[in-house]
């Protein structure tokens, strides 16, 4: 059945409660590669007693809360035709390292690409006692899903930069990043089997989309802020490319007043993996 539009859009979730400890983000930041050095910057990812929480984990419980969403009423579509386009952060404070939480999503908006259509999914994470946290807003692209009348969106372009970026790095994935994330709850077997992965067009399991999207946080964080986790109050990011594991990421940097401008690329093979990408600074 196409996309109906009025129903998902009417459609309401309750909301989702859901916890976390320190060995739960210490896990999620393993999976993006942190404790690879010892400097007390970078320790403060993987030690328990003096634990720093990057923004990017409240993914984790914002993804298993939004799924009943994700495939409510009104988005009958091809789960294997699904591509997951942009993910974006709103962070109102600091992510504490123990939580007790609540997560709502919403479908925020659908819209008619023509071929396909785009699902705008809104998780709200707050604290047990109604502190807002953050919001995650899922973009997700349903090919051969469009046609069905609706708003066609805006077209959200982030320009890259004349002149030099402010700093350039690397970031090296490790070959079993992806077996590593994904104990962080994201389990598709393309990112694991690879005969899944071949059957889905690719030579082996690729990275999560999300893990690299959090990599690059946490390295535009490291590399220009100083480790302050505190001083991102958002962070988004289109999905331009695949990433293998091993493979290394080369991240391109602009520095302004409120925001840092971002650009990620795969050293091996010259890909884009992320695009569209902007740090918000507090």
């Amino acid at each position: 059945m196409p996309i109906d539009l009025d129903l998902a859009l009417s459609s309401t979730y309750g909301p989702t409660p859901d916890s976390w400890d320190a060995d739960r983000v210490l896990l999620y930041h393993l999976g993006l590669g942190a404790g690879a050095s010892l400097e007390e910057a970078e320790l403060a990812y993987v030690n328990e007693r003096n634990l720093k929480v990057l923004p990017t984990f409240s993914v984790i419980p914002a993804f298993e809360a939004a799924l009943p969403a994700i495939r409510g009423p009104g988005l009958d579509y091809n789960v294997a035709r699904m591509l997951h386009g942009e993910q974006e952060l709103q962070v109102f404070a600091p992510l504490p390292p123990v939580a007790e939480i609540v997560t709502t999503p919403t479908v925020e908006s659908v819209w008619d690409k023509g071929k396909a259509a785009v699902i705008v999914v809104r998780a709200d994470t707050n604290l047990a006692d109604g502190t807002p946290l953050c919001s995650n807003r899922f973009k997700l692209f349903a090919r051969g899903e469009g046609g069905f009348g609706g708003d066609p969106g805006p077209k959200a372009e982030v320009p890259v930069p004349e002149g030099e970026p402010t700093r350039i790095f690397e970031i090296p994935t490790l070959p079993q990043q992806a077996a590593i994330y994904r104990l962080s709850g994201d389990r598709n077997p393309l990112h694991i089997d690879p005969g899944f992965a071949r059957r889905g067009g690719f030579d082996r399991p690729i990275l999560h989309g999300l893990c690299s999207w959090g990599m690059v946080c946490k390295g535009v964080v490291d590399e220009l802020l100083a480790g302050d986790v505190t001083a991102v109050a958002g962070w988004s990011a289109r999905f331009a490319g695949s990433v293998y594991p091993g493979e290394t990421l080369v991240v391109r940097a602009w520095h302004r007043q409120k925001d840092i401008l971002v650009e990620a690329g795969v050293k091996e093979s010259g890909a884009v993996a992320l695009s569209n990408a902007v740090l918000t600074l507090t």
